[in-house]
């Protein structure tokens, strides 16, 4: 279903002030006034990181710029893409490996862009029931006899050695192999001694499966559960609400959340091509600013507007899932075993911790991690890392949109960090990651040369 929202230009909506705008891919200079564009059309995949666009939607914040917005959904993250390429959509959810993957070349080569990110973590790693059954067993049990979290991948190796012994390849489901569910999957993996398969596309293998412990393959996210109790998959990687539905439906069990893998790193951006960003500069700081807005609200007075949000995006038209199972995440509680609910106050993340900035790190950690799995095939310099999340991210754009919101007095002052000394290489929250490997934004190739399993160096298939 197509939403679609039309009204007159709110006066409130004008921006008296002129200002010039940078764009880091080439200098383009333009006033901030009335959008160059005011129909759009976005899309975006049925999960509930989504719900930036739905709030500031039905909250009336594209309205309030100008803007008439039509959602729609998508039936896979290829279709996004290329649809944004194509020019039938203006702008999308994306992935936040997307633009990065589309302008480096691999897969469907254009040059996309980011000035927002939609959300900091949400995802976990799913198993089947039997698969967990075999994996409890190995568990360190607490007080109240409920398995010790986090979980890691080295619980699941010896499940996986039996199928394989058994002649069955031990299969798992991603949402793309660009993915941040597909990175964090290999990570928890690659951290517990099971090797997750290399890609080679200088040689035509793009299955990531060379030299694999496990077969790690494409599954669209809302067909996650079906295809895992269908047996097609033993296990799989998404985002909200599929984890929580396997539960719900006594299919299967999250063992980790990604949260436990990696925490605090970019999970969705905001998507669109360079060329539209630099035909429509003032549209596009409208729509950051109707974004962030929406991440401002969803994470307010302590998530106190996350139920409303689920119910909102318990919509058909939006991610089409019941409201107890999306709100299971949303409002800060993530249930693992049928009945072990803990809480979870940042699973989702939109606002806080500057979450909403698209820092340059969050780029370059994913860059690393097509490194490390072979989708970049040969090495790179630190300078080609830090050039083309230079290229990607936009976060001048983010910052001409918060100040104007402040100006504005839509959103106070010290919602933002300053934004004078922000250092755009090192966010200023607290990242981890599960194998205690620490990550240097200026260091990619220092980064990677700390991991036993993946390509570092000059290594090459």
């Amino acid at each position: 279903m197509t939403l679609n929202f039309r009204v007159f230009r709110s006066t409130g909506a004008a921006l008296g002030g002129v200002m010039a705008l940078s764009l880091c891919m080439s200098p383009v200079f333009a006033e901030v006034g009335w959008p160059e564009k005011d129909d759009l059309r976005f899309g975006f995949i049925k999960l509930t990181d989504m719900v930036p666009l739905a709030v500031a939607y039905e909250r009336g914040y594209f309205m309030d710029e100008g803007l008439f917005v039509e959602l729609e959904a998508q039936a896979n993250w290829r279709v996004l893409l290329d649809r944004v390429i194509a020019g039938d959509l203006d702008g999308a959810h994306m992935l936040s490996g997307q633009p990065l993957a589309a302008t480096i070349g691999y897969g469907t080569e254009a040059h996309v862009v980011t000035a927002f990110t939609m959300d900091l973590n949400g995802n976990a790693c799913t198993v089947g029931n039997d698969v967990w059954a075999r994996m409890r067993d190995t568990l360190a049990l607490d007080d109240d006899g409920l398995p010790v979290h986090p979980i890691g991948a080295d619980h699941l190796a010896p499940v996986i050695e039996a199928y394989n012994d058994d002649g069955e390849q031990f299969r798992l489901g991603m949402v793309f192999p660009v993915s941040t569910h597909n990175y964090e999957l290999r990570y928890w993996l690659a951290a517990g001694g099971v090797h997750p398969g290399f890609y080679a596309p200088h040689r035509g293998d793009t299955s990531g499966t060379l030299d694999a412990d496990v077969q790690i393959s494409v599954t669209p996210p809302p067909q996650m559960p079906s295809t895992l109790e269908s047996g097609t998959i033993h296990g799989y990687c998404v985002g909200e609400p599929w984890n929580q539905q396997a539960v719900f439906r006594d299919i299967g069990v999250p063992v980790i959340t990604d949260y436990d893998i990696r925490n605090n790193v970019s999970e969705k951006v905001f998507g669109v091509t360079a060329e539209w960003a630099e035909r429509y500069p003032n549209t596009h700081i409208r729509v950051v600013k109707a974004l962030i807005r929406a991440s401002y609200w969803l994470d307010a007075d302590n998530n106190a507007n996350r139920q409303e949000a689920a119910e909102m995006i318990a919509a058909s038209h939006y991610v089409g899932a019941d409201v107890e199972v999306i709100a299971n995440s949303m409002t800060g509680v993530f249930e693992f075993e049928k009945g072990d609910v803990r809480e979870a106050p940042d699973f989702n993340v939109f606002f806080r911790y500057n979450a909403s900035y698209p820092y340059y790190a969050d780029a370059i950690w994913y860059l690393t991690q097509m490194r490390r799995w072979g989708q970049i095939p040969e090495a790179r310099s630190d300078d080609w890392y830090m050039d083309t999340a230079r290229k990607v991210f936009l976060p001048e754009v983010y910052e001409l949109a918060a100040r104007e919101l402040v100006r504005e007095g839509l959103l106070p002052a010290d919602a933002f960090a300053d934004f004078d000394s922000l250092d755009r290489y090192a966010p200023d929250r607290e990242t981890r990651f599960i194998d205690g490997i620490p990550f240097d934004a200026r260091n990619p190739n220092a980064y990677l040369e700390q991991f036993d399993i993946g390509l570092k160096g000059d290594d090459r298939l």
